[in-house]
């Protein structure tokens, strides 16, 4: 929201520059900067069309002669809305305008012509406009453009929180101001504007909860050809709003002045009384912007006798809208609730100025004001008889009290604050205080101030008048105490040293995620609905990480980056009855090379063996706890997927991308991916100390024949459990398929390491230890020795 600093010091009488007045509300809590408004160019003036013949040589062309207030100039325009009696801005001889275009007196096609009727672009008052600028009627013709629409301007720009929602005013904002420097707050008198007509309405409210407060008006003989002045529009303008029509602007002008939005019915267009209720089954209303909506039972509406006629707080219907020959119009000031207006308009996609503000909470004791303001505007612009304000709601709302400690006080800040100090800060703010004894005060919150709901409030309050950079800095009094480091678990920080060693890159990528995304990684899974999304693609909680790292991927992807080694660490969702349940995961996405590019070694592409590699580099000592086992995964391909496993307890995938998952997500060349459970890999083994043996050790190897579908785990486990305590270490040295063996066979080499730390192990024993290993594989998995 911009505010014209010119109309803000109407309202709070501040001695400060402007940078000098956005810095103090910066340093209170509310970011501003100041824009300066281009300045008006020299030597251009009010005029009036005199009168206008054709050009003599050009069709398009007109020949006007303009009084300038110095005399009358003769002056050669195209612009189709030029008429006798036009007040329009008049760029004379010298003057130079702000796109650069220098004016000199030149004939056009024959004609002399004394200087340039100009429209709004061409004065930099608009980024596009058609024909002359028409300025008000009674404007004094002479009078420098600057002057008469007040250019010399800057503009306010807050940068506003959600919570504060009553600074989105010029009311709000001089409040504010007013506060912090310690200056009164000269509020401008509202004068109820007298009924003059018989013309009453009836306003019901069906739905207190999503309605608190109703009032509405109504206005007889409006003038239908009415313009809006000069000074509104540049208001409105300035604040980045277009001026439509008179009844359009008065509502738009009162929503920046006093904060309350407000709607204007064409009159003639309603049935029977006004009523505030929540939308039926099948009920449909066509809006202003022409959208056409199906209401939820949910929504709240306006509706006459005919039905909605619009939706409450968000956006009026198009049926009763105010236009041109709008002669009796109804105007609306209400309450709604915030939660209920922003509900219907995320449902239905719609962002209004309106709902923006109810949104954050409008001022409940403001609507007989805001409506009589613009009652008083409506009937300066456009004449007509006021009828008398009908009302519906609390009139007054029960105000809030909050109790503030003097201990509670020195507590959050760390400093003192003198009692004088609290209540001389506080009642600028509008908030009462009265003495609670040696305990500290009792707060009666304004209802402007929806933010201010608990005693924490109060006291930022206090710091953000008393100046946050008045607050001394010093040593936190406490005392800590170190939490104990055990053994028995590593720091997650030791599994990001380790990933980014072996090359890999820390992403942190959205919790929430695409539900087609989601259904196509984990169909089975049930995701946390947000019942306030961003947007459709991010509308769900992710159950893994996978999304989030193939939606990196093919990010990097898509700017020609082939290669990536990308992790992250963070919580994943899942629904569980009525529960949420998170849990955290580290998972990984590798793609492109094995190795970046270089001279010394071949180019090859990573496989699944790389990451299994990396993955057993991250686990370090506790690795030999950690198994693979086949398994499927509606994300992993089909034959190249491994349930991870640690003491026998499933613990995460590994496994390359499903080739239909790249396909749909034009993902190209293969992916290998992991996900584990952040708990098993934190967890680590207690140390042990053991003496190195004294005695040696013999090592045997053995060459068995199994099935292709016997896993190389599966027989290091069965060949562990038989080997028994005399049996240190055994591994497969080598894999062989081909020539020799039975078909649907394969060879594996165990290397089967022996020792004992008491003596040196006889041939017996060792041929003993051998022989239970073999008659273990042969019971186990039918393997016989290779001959």
């Amino acid at each position: 929201m911009n505010v014209s600093l010119r109309w803000l010091r109407e309202w709070v009488q501040v001695k400060a520059s402007d940078e000098a007045l956005a810095e103090r509300l910066t340093l209170a809590g509310i970011e501003a900067t100041v824009e300066p408004l281009p300045r008006a160019p020299d030597r251009v003036v009010v005029g009036r069309i005199q009168s206008i013949r054709p050009h003599p040589q050009a069709d398009r062309l007109r020949v006007c002669e303009v009084d300038t207030g110095s005399g009358t100039h003769t002056i050669v325009c195209g612009a189709a809305n030029a008429r006798e009696g036009m007040i329009a801005p008049v760029a004379l001889a010298g003057a130079r305008l702000p796109n650069g275009t220098e004016i000199r007196q030149a004939a056009l096609r024959g004609v002399e012509s004394a200087g340039m009727l100009c429209s709004a672009q061409e004065l930099g008052l608009a980024e596009k406009s058609e024909g002359l600028l028409e300025l008000d009627a009674d404007a004094r013709v002479g009078a420098a453009i600057g002057a008469h629409l007040a250019l010399d301007d800057a503009l306010l720009v807050p940068e506003l929180t959600p919570n504060r929602g009553d600074c989105l005013s010029v009311r709000g904002l001089a409040r504010e101001i007013a506060a912090i420097h310690g200056v009164p707050f000269s509020e401008p008198a509202i004068t109820p504007v007298k009924p003059a007509s018989k013309t009453k309405r009836a306003v019901r409210i069906a739905d207190r909860k999503g309605c608190v407060r109703y009032a509405g008006r109504a206005i007889d003989g409006v003038v239908a050809g009415a313009r809006t002045p000069d000074w509104m529009r540049e208001r409105l303008r300035r604040a980045g709003l277009r001026s439509i029509s008179p009844l359009v602007d008065v509502t738009n002008y009162v929503l920046l002045e006093l904060g309350q939005p407000l709607h204007a019915f064409d009159a003639g267009k309603l049935q029977g009384p006004i009523q505030v209720r929540r939308a039926r089954a099948g009920e449909r209303l066509t809006l202003l912007n022409d959208q056409p909506v199906e209401l939820d039972a949910a929504d709240l509406v306006i509706a006459d006798d005919s039905g909605p006629v619009a939706l409450a707080g968000v956006m009026g219907g198009a049926a009763t809208a105010v236009g041109a020959t709008t002669t009796a119009v109804f105007l609306e000031s209400a309450c709604f609730d915030p939660a209920s207006v922003a509900a219907t308009a995320r449902r239905h996609r719609i962002n209004s100025d309106a709902a923006y503000r109810f949104e954050r909470g409008v001022d409940p004791s403001i609507q007989r004001t805001a409506l009589e303001r613009a009652t008083a505007l409506v009937v300066q612009l456009c004449g007509g008889a006021a009828g008398a304000v009908s009302e519906a709601g609390v009139a007054q709302p029960k105000p809030l009290r909050v109790t503030l400690r003097r201990e509670r006080l020195l507590r959050l800040l760390g400093m003192q604050i003198a009692d004088r100090d609290v209540e001389r800060l506080l009642p600028r703010l509008g908030i009462a205080l009265k003495r609670l004894g040696r305990i500290g005060w009792i707060a009666t919150i304004p209802p402007h101030r929806h933010d201010l709901r608990i005693e924490p409030d109060l006291i930022e309050e206090v710091a953000r008048l008393h100046g946050y950079d008045r607050i001394p800095a010093q040593p936190y009094a406490a005392r800590l105490v170190a939490a104990p480091v055990t053994e028995q678990r590593r720091p997650l920080s030791a599994v990001h040293q380790r990933l980014a060693a072996r090359g890999w890159q820390e992403v942190i990528t959205y919790s929430f995620v695409s539900p087609a995304l989601q259904a196509r990684i984990e169909p089975a899974a049930t995701p946390v609905a947000l019942d306030n999304p961003m947007a459709d693609t991010q509308s769900v909680m992710r159950t893994s990480l996978w999304p989030g790292l193939v939606e990196t991927w093919r990010y990097n992807r898509q700017r020609q980056q082939p290669r990536v080694r990308i992790y992250e660490a963070g919580v994943c969702f899942s629904q569980r009855g009525r529960d949420v349940v998170e849990q955290m995961r580290i998972a990984g996405l590798a793609a492109g090379s094995a190795l970046p590019e270089q001279w010394g070694t071949p180019s090859q592409a990573v496989d699944l063996y790389a990451v299994k590699s990396d993955l057993l580099a991250l686990l370090g000592a506790d690795a030999h706890d950690w198994s693979f086992e086949p398994g499927e995964h509606p994300a992993l391909h089909p034959g190249q997927s491994a349930r991870v496993l640690r003491a026998g307890r499933p613990a995460g995938w590994l496994g390359a991308l499903h080739p239909r998952l790249r396909r749909e997500l034009d993902l190209g060349e293969g992916a290998f991916v992991f996900e584990l459970d952040a708990e098993a890999v934190l967890a680590a083994g207690l140390p042990k100390v053991a003496r190195p043996p004294d005695f040696p050790s013999v090592r045997r190897d053995l060459a068995v024949v199994v099935k292709d579908e016997v896993a190389a785990q599966t027989l290091l486990d069965e060949t562990r459990t038989a080997g028994g305590p005399l049996l240190r270490q055994a591994r497969i040295f080598d894999v062989y398929r081909g020539a020799g063996l039975p078909n649907g066979c394969k060879s594996m080499a165990l290397g089967l390491i022996f020792q004992d730390n008491s003596r040196t192990l006889t041939d017996a024993e060792v041929e003993s230890a051998v022989q239970a290993v073999m008659a273990r594989l042969g019971e186990a998995v039918g393997a016989s020795i290779r001959t």
